[in-house]
């Protein structure tokens, strides 16, 4: 499905997005994820295609809200009985039950809100909104509820659940997590959409400085192109000629490098840079460091790197910015 939507107010915003399986629109507070998700559900005015024009109760849309916005006055089941309002009572409550059990919740039909865990909430809202049949579903901030081991244990599943139904989702998020795992990943910022694409792409090759910031590249640095030379580039940079991989930049252009955490290493002979680890923090099964020197980085090691190379903190060391994951980004610094 393809979305074409001009938003004049609460924030201006214009934009061209796919929606491929479970989408995600991903991007800080404020910069109008949730004003598109509002228009396309008829909630605000709007100009484009699909639906505008079209009242709410028109459109076949199902749109859960960040606060799932249940009626706490009525049982699970009520609540997703709710939109079927035009079918006879006995007809509205099996089909209710229906689509909880399609959610894996039939058990919780007399249930209350009050009475129900966040992961349960939000399957009797994403019940309700599908009992709506809709061509496209629009999830608001869907993981902000759901503490670390809910979200993995509860919305893994819920992703499963959609993708079995087939129906167009567009997630509105600022949750890495939960974009990693979409079929495709939109990025916005108060510029505008910044970049599209399938997660793998987003994620390792960030068209803009914006996008590269929102998917996790700690690591960005100013550099220029020096040279291009058998499909490598080599830039010049704070901590001298670097080496990197990728397509033809003209000589001279100033552009950004960013290497992710976890691709900072300490083997191999190209891009050695000296400095010392000033910081290092145990995390799980690992650990954060900072690398001071000419540049400054973020390091995400394993356990078993500390060990076998004896890290401390205050320690003198080279790391290795491999060309394969050293990422040159448009823009002049």
């Amino acid at each position: 499905m393809e979305i074409s939507y001009r938003i004049h107010h609460p924030i201006a915003l214009e934009l061209n997005l796919t929606v491929q399986g479970f989408t995600v629109l991903l991007g800080m507070s404020g910069v109008g994820k949730s004003t598109l998700l509002k228009a396309l559900a008829g909630l605000l005015p709007a100009e484009g295609q699909p639906f505008a024009g079209l009242p709410p109760e028109r459109r076949r849309v199902g749109y859960l809200p960040q606060s799932f916005a249940l009626f706490p006055h009525l049982s699970a089941l009520g609540n997703v009985a709710f939109p079927l309002a035009h079918l006879p009572p006995q007809k509205r409550r099996v089909k209710a039950r229906e689509y909880l059990e399609l959610m894996g919740i039939s058990h919780l039909a007399e249930r209350y809100p009050r009475a129900l865990s966040g992961g349960q909430q939000q399957r009797v809202a994403l019940a309700r909104a599908l009992a709506r049949e809709p061509q496209l579903l629009l999830l608001d901030e869907p993981t902000s509820a759901l503490d670390m081991a809910t979200r993995e244990e509860v919305f893994s599943e819920v992703l499963e659940r959609l993708r079995r139904l087939g129906i167009p989702t567009l997630a509105a998020s600022h949750d890495v997590w939960l974009a990693q795992r979409a079929d495709w990943v939109g990025v916005l910022s108060r510029s505008g959409l910044e970049q599209q694409g399938p997660p793998a792409q987003v994620f390792t090759h960030p068209a803009t400085l914006e996008t590269a910031r929102l998917v996790g590249f700690r690591n960005l640095f100013e550099a220029r192109v020096l040279e291009v030379q058998d499909g490598f580039l080599y830039l010049e940079t704070p901590a001298g000629v670097l080496k990197a991989q990728g397509r033809a930049w003209p000589v001279g252009q100033p552009v950004w490098l960013g290497i992710r955490s976890e691709d900072v290493g300490f083997e191999g002979l190209e891009n050695r840079v000296a400095g010392v680890l000033t910081a290092l923090q145990a995390q799980g099964g690992g650990g954060w460091a900072h690398f001071s020197g000419p540049l400054e980085l973020d390091l995400l090691l394993s356990r078993q790197t500390q060990d076998r190379l004896g890290l401390e903190e205050g320690q003198a060391v080279e790391v290795v910015l491999d060309p394969r994951y050293l990422h040159v980004i448009p823009g002049s610094p």
